[in-house]
Parts: C-alpha cells; structure tokens; sequence
C-alpha cells in the first residue's frame, strides 16, 4: 500500500503564489504522478499529471499558471502554483498510478 502526503497548502490573496509538496512511501520512478482538486459541491478534476517520462498534462484552466514537476529520488511530487485566482480555492489532492490518493491540502484564494 502506498501512502501520499501533501502539503503546502493555505491561505493566499489573489494573484499570490504556493508550492505545494506531494511526498509518497514507495518509490514513484515508474508512475505517472498527478494533482487533482475538488472545490464544494463539485466533482474532483485532474489539475496536471506528469508521466515517468516527464511529459505534462495540464488543465485548460491552470495553463500557463501552474506547473507540475518530479524528484524520483525523493519520491515527490510538486505543484507550483502562480497567479492563483479565487476560482483556485480547492482541496488538492496528490495520485499515484490514478489507484493512490493522498488526504489533501486545502488551498484558499481570496480575491
């Protein structure tokens, strides 16, 4: 079983900047490693994924804002986040492999 811990969430104004962190227990060298969110009330959506190649997917609404990348020798993951704007505001939520979800992070964008 794998474990995903997040962090590097929190309170930020628009336009501002977070980082956040992905850390998992077993190794994700071969995985492809993704960043999702959920806001209240909606269905949870795939915000980037990164394949063991290192080729990106990003959603439409993040393109060019957020970038994800990869340490496979620190097992982690990375979701940097600039520009944020208060439709931002989710649980973001770390997977491995699209079976393994971590806990969340909640990330809030004031406007």
């Amino acid at each position: 079983q794998v474990r995903l811990v997040e962090s590097g969430g929190g309170l930020v104004q628009a336009g501002g900047s977070l980082r956040l962190s992905c850390a998992a227990s077993g190794s994700i060298e071969r995985q492809t490693m993704g960043w999702y969110r959920q806001a209240p009330g909606k269905q949870r959506d795939l915000v980037a994924d990164i394949t063991s190649g290192g080729m990106t997917t990003y959603a439409e609404s993040v393109k060019g804002r957020f970038s994800i990348s990869r340490d496979n020798a620190k097992n982690m993951v990375y979701l940097q986040m600039n520009s944020l704007k208060p439709e931002d505001t989710a649980v973001y939520v770390c997977n491995l492999a699209r079976l393994w979800w971590g806990q969340g992070t909640q990330v809030t964008v004031s406007s």
